[in-house]
This record gives C-alpha cells, sequence and structure tokens, in this order.
C-alpha cells in the first residue's frame, strides 16, 4: 500500500553535507509518520530520527542531533534528512520507513520500509 524510494545517498568527505529524501506513493502521505534508519555492516539497524504525520513531533538519536534534520512535504509526498557536519562513523545504507501509530524509535512498529541509499563519508 506504501511503497518508498530513497535517493540521495552518496560517498562524502568528514564534515561534508548530504541530504536524502524519500518519495511516498500513498494515497495520504499525511496519515503516516515517517521515520530514517541506518544500518552499517556488522551493525545492528539504528534508529536515526523521525517525525509524526503533520511534523509537529520530531526525535532524533543523541548520536545525530544538532547534525541532522528531518523534514517532510506533504504536499510533495517526501520526507527528507539533511546530514551535516558528516562523520565516518555514520557511514551506513539509510531507509526511509512509514506508519500509522507506534512507537518512533521501535523499527518492529513501522509498517513499510524503503529498500535504502547509501551513505559513506571518508574520512
Amino acid at each position: 500500500q506504501v511503497h518508498l524510494v530513497e535517493s540521495g545517498g552518496g560517498l562524502v568527505p568528514a564534515g561534508g553535507s548530504l541530504r536524502l529524501s524519500c518519495a511516498a506513493s500513498v494515497r495520504r502521505f499525511s496519515s503516516y509518520g515517517m521515520g530514517w534508519w541506518r544500518q552499517a555492516p556488522g551493525k545492528d539497524r539504528e534508529f536515526v530520527a523521525a517525525l509524526t504525520q503533520n511534523g509537529n513531533d520530531i526525535y532524533y538519536a543523541n548520536s545525530v542531533k544538532g547534525r541532522f534534520t528531518i523534514s517532510r512535504d506533504n504536499a510533495k509526498n517526501t520526507v527528507y534528512l539533511q546530514m551535516s557536519r558528516l562523520k565516518p562513523e555514520d557511514t551506513a545504507v539509510y531507509s526511509c520507513a512509514a506508519l500509522r501509530s507506534g512507537r518512533y524509535t521501535v523499527g518492529s512498529d513501522y509498517e513499510y520500509w524503503g529498500q535504502g541509499t547509501q551513505v559513506t563519508v571518508s574520512s
């Protein structure tokens, strides 16, 4: 019912910036809270950021607070992740996900997932 496609990943030097986009194919995008998650090789999937349906409530992992910004444009059915001051430890596959209700920091509560986009930060 919800198809998510991420874009914007790539290779950037440490300290650089990157903006990820997640396009959602869904009838009522505003019905879904959206989150960004990441997974590095050999590590568990990690919560990055999320925001509610109207964007009024926003949540960040401590590791990205002050550096990453999540936002959404419901008119474009798109959620964004602006990443700044990137570090090598930010290297991971970044995926967006959608949920109608649940815990934004719990991966299993999300209903739909994109396939992810690779972000590599060189030192």
